[in-house]
């Protein structure tokens, strides 16, 4: 047995005793499970010292090709790591290739090593969504991160199912959570989340649905379906209210849901902001909902907790900061996001600014000077529509992925890291100024980059449309 998983070993024991730091069980110090890592949060759960500069020749500790793209983002489970992909059709706009010859990938990797241990392939149920307009063409058809506990692996692949694994790659199950499309056909990007004994599955494009399975045998537990589902590509996550209550959160067109995650049923909702749909990921942080939304939207904080519309008794501040598709990050009582080549910093405490700063060009030297700290304007609002919970919601917009920046910020060791589509990295100091540390280019060989990074002791992971990279030392 390595010194390193002995050492995660350790972690793991001591991590179950604590209760009040979100953990779930079998969940160790250093892991990044799921989505943006430990409940969604997108920080680090272990405070060793990360990376600040590397390039192609520089800290890249190992590097591996991937049999194809994807959007969603890895995972990290001790010394193993889980990426998914797709491979045969859609790969690029200039050889799409025939739809029946698509396939998704689920792929683990030695993280100590970085060569693959194993690969499980799913062939795609169809019909499936063609790779035209401007929604597939952006992300492809592996867009949802999968979710690890400490036996097995869940993998989401839209129309084509869950499918269950355990370590060494054996299927334990599969399942259909619907397969049906979107009104725009953009697919679907939400990730699966655990919670206790169910793999939560937000169906959005193919049933409109919540779907609760069973995560030793695959068997639905519960679902729960509502219009106001469409138009939702964001992952949820599980907030704590007190000793003998977790809320499942979700965002939704308009607002905040707050659902029981052994039902499935709303417990109470908020008006949170004015956008028509909600393409990033809610955060939770001492009990508060926080979200930041693009296509005129805005930013919101709302108390967890309570029944039935919450939004005058709950709502903490609102506010007019928009971003599109990177969810925000909550780091030592800021909160930092990243829009329009802008580096933005506000207060958890109530939305106020704190810094603006320009993020340098590729090209060009890093910038260290913060710019007008005055807030982005957001467009008017459409009002929204009733949808199947009681609360609004379900309105269809318009528009759609392209040139768009997937990857959400994350932090760790006093750090934030934003990752943009083109493969720049910047590393900011989290404090009360803006403060480059570096500006990062991973590989020179044009790679396309969507998914968030990975942060674990001291390494990060990062993928490109074409490989999966490790990242460490300084």
């Amino acid at each position: 047995m390595s010194l390193f998983f002995s050492h995660g070993l350790r972690r793991c024991v001591l991590s179950l005793f604590l209760t009040g730091a979100g953990f779930v069980s079998g969940e160790c110090l250093g892991d990044w499970p799921r989505f943006r890592g430990p409940n969604g949060s997108g920080i680090a759960s272990d405070s060793t010292e990360m990376p600040i500069e590397w390039g192609p020749e520089k800290n890249i500790f190992w590097k591996l090709k991937l049999p194809g793209p994807g959007a969603s983002s890895p995972i990290i489970k001790g010394d193993l790591v889980f990426v998914t992909c797709y491979s045969g059709y859609g790969t690029s706009r200039e050889a799409v290739g025939k739809i029946q010859d698509l396939k998704r990938h689920l792929i683990c990797v030695n993280r100590k090593t970085g060569k693959q241990k194993w690969m499980h392939t799913v062939t795609a149920t169809l019909p499936e969504d063609t790779y035209s307009g401007m929604g597939i063409p952006a992300h492809g058809y592996a867009s949802h991160t999968p979710v690890a506990d400490a036996d097995r692996v869940y993998a989401f692949f839209g129309k084509s199912g869950v499918v269950c694994l355990d370590f060494e790659g054996n299927e334990v199950w599969k399942t259909s959570v619907g397969t049906g499309s979107d009104p725009k056909r953009w697919g679907s990007s939400s990730s699966p989340i655990l919670h206790e004994d169910l793999v939560i599955v937000t169906a959005s494009a193919e049933s409109s649905s919540l779907v609760g399975l069973d995560k030793l045998t695959g068997e639905e537990k519960w679902r729960q379906t509502a219009d106001g589902l469409v138009d939702v590509w964001g992952t949820p996550v599980i907030a704590k209210v007190d000793d003998s209550r977790s809320d499942l959160v979700l965002g939704v067109p308009y607002e905040f849901w707050g659902l029981n995650p052994s039902t499935g049923k709303l417990r109470w909702y908020s008006e949170a902001m004015d956008s028509n749909s909600y393409n990033s990921s809610v955060v939770e942080s001492d009990g508060i909902i926080f979200g930041i939304e693009g296509r005129g939207g805005g930013s919101a904080a709302v108390k967890v907790g309570g029944k039935g519309d919450v939004t005058e008794a709950n709502t903490v501040w609102t506010g007019r900061d928009t971003a599109r598709f990177a969810s925000p990050l909550i780091y030592n009582d800021r909160i930092y996001y990243f829009a329009n080549g802008l580096a933005n910093c506000i207060s958890a405490k109530d939305g106020s600014a704190i810094f603006k700063g320009r993020l340098p060009a590729p090209s060009s030297k890093p910038a260290v000077k913060a710019i007008d700290s005055e807030k982005l304007e957001a467009t008017e609002p459409t009002r929204p529509t009733p949808n199947g919970f009681g609360g609004r919601g379900g309105r269809t917009g318009r528009g759609g992925f392209g040139g768009a920046d997937y990857s959400s910020p994350v932090a760790a060791d006093g750090k934030v890291y934003y990752v943009k589509s083109d493969g720049t990295t910047f590393v900011l100091n989290a404090s009360n100024e803006f403060e480059l540390l570096a500006t990062n280019q991973t590989t020179d060989s044009g790679e396309i980059f969507q998914g968030t990074p990975a942060l674990s002791n001291g390494q990060i992971i990062l993928r490109s449309n074409k490989h999966l990279y490790c990242i460490a030392g300084n």
